[in-house]
Parts: structure tokens; C-alpha cells; sequence
């Protein structure tokens, strides 16, 4: 299997990473237009390889994102393409990917973005390959385990997904640690999120319905909050089998108002705004880039590890009675390789997705939603094969519906 990254930052890194230690991968191709972080990842990924006893090629390319001709030419010959760049470039890669004869599959975050992607199925059957959006945590796992809790039933009727990283000990100013894409988080803390109710697609305003959600030590008690994207297609793929989906993101105790207060202000704000420069000029700035800026370096704390959480909670009925199946994750760094819980549990289930993907594990060649293009059992086997352990439990009621 030939597999390329196109991004060498935390999560492209993890990625090929793991690719790198996967039996049958021949070849880690890694794609990024900044040199040194081209070259310090490759350094990492060949380590990562003679670690685990295997010795694929590991190839680097300095290439633009947007230069569609450059990038087509290094993704020619390969089985599948991952993006783990921000998920705007995702359209544009896709369509360079199925140009060049390579399946595709990436880390997403945009729901708007994903349906676009999934027009593109037409295109991915001529050219017989598979593209397959939004398989990093939630978007991705989330979406995976729901489907498996879904199928453990004779009928289901509700699912709910809560998640979030964490820093292992809270820090201010936000009791946050950026653990992934400024533009991502913000992007999750903007617009609606999908959710079903009573069977129908709703949209629910970001930042509101707060839950108090207890986890385990380390975690102790958190809050939980709508925020967009992480219900990703499983609306319209379960809507009419589904009366309730829910997806909340998980944080400590008042950072929803804390994010609140800077939506308020304007802060993740697209339209620009003109702001004094020092020569006595004006500048003209989009607040969001300003602040996606700013949080990258004010939550960026690289001597804190951080903590996964995620539950998933689905119910329905099976021999006429009631179930209640749940799945529940925390999972912590990896200090050993310096690999963050976020990287480990977003980047490996793309990595494993892309292998599945590329030894013909999917549904079929086309534009598929995660959830229904791959097989929960064999993913999470190899979940579990990189320590990756969701806890399963099951409560049915005896009294009969």
C-alpha cells in the first residue's frame, strides 16, 4: 500500500506515523510547503518505522496545498491520499485525488464541506476509487460507534455522542489546551449543528443546551455544549430511523461562556474589519484570523499532556425490550513518542480508515459517508491494536416495550 499525507503538522504527523509501523504500507509519501517541518517530520516517521522492525519508503515533497498540478503529480501511484491540512482545502484535494487515480480520505470538521465532497461520487465511480470525508475523532469514530450501536439493535431510536480533548489539569485563560487547528475549533463554536428530533434534521444554535457530564479520574466532572460539525452526515443517513441524535463537545466547568463571551464580542467574526497600525494607518483584518492567531499561541502549552474523553450512548429495543448500549474512551498521551491522546485518537482512525480503504475494506469505490462505507469490526480490532481501548457496556430492561 501506498499511502500519502498531504500535511505534515500534529495530526499529519501522527498519521504517518502510525502508517509508517503498519504492516503492508511500502511507502509514507508526506506532502507540506514548509521545509522544516517537512524534513522534522520525516526524521520522526523513519525513526517510527525502525522502532517497530519495518522499513517502508518514506518520500517528502515541498509542495502548495493549492497548487492543484504539483499536487496531482506527487499523488500519482498512490493507492490513497489523507488530508490533515484545515478542512477548506478539503473539495479542492479531493478533486486532485480522483484525478490522479487515488482514493481520498481526510480529517474534516465542516458538515457543508463533507456534502460537497460526497457530490463527487459520480466522479470517484468512474475512477474507481473511494473517498471517504471525515473519519478523524467526531467527526469520525463517533460516527463509526454509533452505527455499530445502531446495528446491535432490532430498532433504534436514539444516540448521543459527547466528546472532547482536554488538558489533564485545567489552565487559563480558557481552562484549554489547543490541541488541534485553531481555525477547527473556531469552527466548531460558529454557526448550527445538525441534530435529529422527533426523526426530522434540526438545527441547533452552537454554544448552548450546557450539561454537566461526569467521567472517571483523571476527568472528574465537566460541561458539555452543541457545537458544529459533529454529527457530520449521520443525520441524513439515520433520519426516518432515528427520532433523537445529539452531539455535544466536552470541556471543563465555564469555558462555554468564556467562548460565549468572545462570539459576542465579534471575535470569530469572517467580516473584515479596518484597525489602526502603528504608522498611523488603517489595516483591514478578518477577526476570526486574528484570533485563530492569537489562540494558537496563548493555548499552546507544550509541556501539558492532555486527556480524549468520549462516550457514546445509543437505545433502542431487541427482543422487545429495552437497551441501552454505551462506549466510553478516555485515553491519554503517548509521552514516549511525544504523541498527543487528540493526535492518537483523530490521525490513527484516519490512518487505519486509509489501510482499510486501500486493501479494499469499504463498501465499494464512490463518495461514501464514513458510517456506512466502513465496517465497525475490523476498525475497532485495530483500535484496539494501537491501545486505543473503548470500554463497552450494555443494560436491558427486562420490562418489555
Amino acid at each position: 500500500m501506498k499511502i500519502a499525507v498531504i500535511g505534515a503538522g500534529m495530526q499529519g504527523s501522527a498519521c504517518a506515523f502510525d502508517l509508517a509501523r503498519s504492516a503492508g504500507v511500502s511507502e509514507v509519501r508526506l506532502l507540506d510547503q514548509q521545509e522544516d517541518r517537512l524534513d522534522a517530520t520525516r526524521r520522526r516517521v523513519e525513526a517510527g518505522a525502525r522502532e517497530a522492525g519495518l522499513s517502508p519508503a518514506i518520500t517528502s515533497i515541498l509542495v502548495d496545498v493549492a497548487d492543484g498540478d504539483a499536487m496531482g503529480r506527487a499523488l500519482h501511484g498512490f493507492d490513497v491520499a489523507v488530508s490533515a491540512v484545515p478542512y477548506f482545502h478539503n473539495v479542492g484535494l479531493a478533486r486532485t485525488a480522483l484525478r490522479a487515480g487515488a482514493s481520498f480520505c481526510d480529517m474534516g470538521g465542516n458538515t457543508d464541506v463533507v456534502r460537497e465532497e460526497l457530490s463527487l461520487h459520480a466522479e470517484a465511480l468512474a475512477a474507481g476509487v473511494s473517498l471517504v470525508p471525515d473519519c478523524g475523532l467526531a467527526p469520525g469514530l463517533g460516527n463509526i460507534l454509533v452505527a455499530d450501536g445502531i446495528a446491535s439493535l432490532e430498532r433504534a431510536t436514539e444516540a448521543h455522542i459527547r466528546v472532547g480533548g482536554l488538558p489533564r489539569k485545567p489552565r487559563a485563560p480558557l481552562n484549554y489546551k489547543l490541541v488541534f487547528s485553531a481555525y477547527g475549533l473556531i469552527n466548531e463554536y460558529v454557526g448550527e449543528a445538525t441534530y435529529l428530533r422527533d426523526g426530522r434534521r434540526t438545527a441547533v444554535a452552537a454554544l448552548t443546551e450546557i450539561e454537566t457530564v461526569d467521567f472517571p479520574a483523571p476527568v472528574g466532572r465537566c460541561e458539555a455544549f452543541v457545537t458544529a460539525g459533529g454529527t457530520s452526515t449521520l443525520p441524513w443517513t439515520f433520519e426516518g430511523k432515528l427520532r433523537e441524535l445529539t452531539y455535544k463537545t466536552v470541556r471543563y466547568p465555564g469555558h462555554a461562556d468564556m467562548i460565549r463571551s468572545m462570539a459576542a464580542c465579534g471575535l470569530f467574526s469572517l467580516d473584515p474589519v479596518d484597525v489602526p497600525s502603528e504608522d498611523g494607518g488603517r489595516v483591514r483584518i478578518r477577526p476570526r484570523e486574528a484570533t485563530a492567531a492569537a489562540l494558537t499561541r496563548a493555548l499552546d502549552f507544550p509541556g501539558d499532556t492532555d486527556l480524549v474523553v468520549l462516550r457514546v450512548t445509543v437505545k433502542g429495543t431487541r427482543g422487545g425490550k429495552r437497551v441501552t448500549r454505551a462506549y466510553e474512551l478516555i485515553d491519554a498521551m503517548d509521552e514516549i513518542h511525544g504523541i498527543t491522546a487528540m493526535m492518537r485518537t483523530t490521525a490513527y482512525p484516519v490512518s487505519i480508515v486509509a489501510q482499510m480503504i486501500a486493501r479494499g475494506d469499504v463498501t465499494g469505490p464512490g463518495a461514501l459517508p464514513l458510517e456506512t462505507a466502513i465496517p465497525p469490526a475490523p476498525f475497532l480490532r485495530a483500535l484496539a491494536e494501537r491501545h486505543i481501548d473503548i470500554q463497552q457496556t450494555e443494560v436491558i430492561e427486562e420490562a418489555a416495550l
